[in-house]
């Protein structure tokens, strides 16, 4: 199947907005144009939107202009704010780039920023930025600067109160049991800050874990002729998926990928037990996603993530 094969001959979603998610969650991976399936979801019917976008300028089979990137990418995201639960959230994953043309040529464009802005006017609220870490960064041809290693996560939300369960993403303590001790007697252990947030310090020793950062490392795959993952050509590592799954979406819930790839963001949510289904433009990555999810292809260990603390 040729990449040329995409959105001219996809088939269109269902019209019923139930036919269309039932669908969706039942085929895991459907072949069409994301802005075509995400009209036609259930309003308030998914909790969490995780994706993966082409970014600007970055592969043949989807390029957009940075200068144009984010007139072309908000259709998308009005079309999963309807269908986003109160309590919903949309996390993106996307990499700055330096322009290769215009005023801007070897400059970082701000196509990333401006996105994010936009999609706050739009009434999503920006929760909170992470950092991906990529440990095995590969270099690159950039000019007067180190390669990239890293890529942003942008947490936003529908309503004031979203889901998100900080227990289900902790990690182990660093301090010693006898420091652990030491600070549960802290009689002064909330702290508060000037928005409003805070949580008292003394508690957080009886959840099992340290509260995680919003720095995740995780690394590349390689896996070019490992498994079906390895067809794609921009895998996501499992591990930075599984972290946002865990934590923003509710056990049970339903999770949507409108840029599927090859499957990742369903493959993990099924394995942490929500409802989940993906979108895609490419019908090749489509058989691939969907072999993925029929027998759950785990990645090799280096998809794992590590969190900073």
């Amino acid at each position: 199947m040729t990449r040329g094969d995409t959105s001219s001959t996809a088939p269109t979603a269902p019209v019923d907005p139930g036919a269309a998610i039932t669908r969706l969650l039942d085929e895991g991976v459907v072949w069409g144009d994301a802005v075509d399936w995400l009209v036609r979801l259930p309003s308030e019917s998914v909790d969490l939107f995780f994706t993966s976008p082409p970014y600007a300028d970055a592969r043949r089979y989807s390029e957009i202009h940075p200068d144009h990137y984010v007139a072309w990418f908000l259709p998308f995201a009005e079309a999963m704010f309807r269908a986003a639960a109160e309590t919903g959230s949309f996390v993106l994953n996307i990499k700055n780039r330096v322009a290769a043309s215009g005023t801007l040529r070897g400059q970082r464009h701000p196509y990333v920023y401006e996105l994010v802005l936009a999609l706050q006017r739009m009434g999503w609220r920006w929760l909170e930025t992470y950092i991906w870490s990529k440990p095995n960064a590969i270099p690159g041809r950039f000019g007067p600067r180190t390669k990239d290693s890293f890529e942003y996560v942008y947490h936003f939300a529908k309503g004031a109160q979203p889901y998100f369960d900080l227990d289900a993403v902790r990690v182990p303590y660093r301090a010693s049991e006898a420091e652990i001790a030491r600070r549960r007697r802290d009689r002064n252990g909330r702290r508060n800050t000037e928005a409003g947030f805070g949580r008292n310090r003394r508690h957080t020793y009886d959840k099992g874990g340290a509260d995680p950062g919003n720095v995740i490392e995780a690394c590349q795959n390689y896996n070019q002729h490992r498994g079906p993952a390895g067809q794609h050509t921009a895998v996501m590592p499992e591990g930075l998926a599984e972290f946002f799954v865990r934590a923003v979406c509710p056990s049970g819930g339903c999770v949507v990928d409108p840029f599927a790839g090859s499957g990742t963001t369903v493959v993990v949510a099924r394995r942490h037990g929500r409802r989940a289904g993906g979108i895609e433009l490419h019908r090749e990555y489509v058989d691939v996603a969907q072999d993925r999810i029929a027998n759950d292809h785990a990645e090799p260990e280096s998809g794992e993530l590590r969190l900073a603390v």
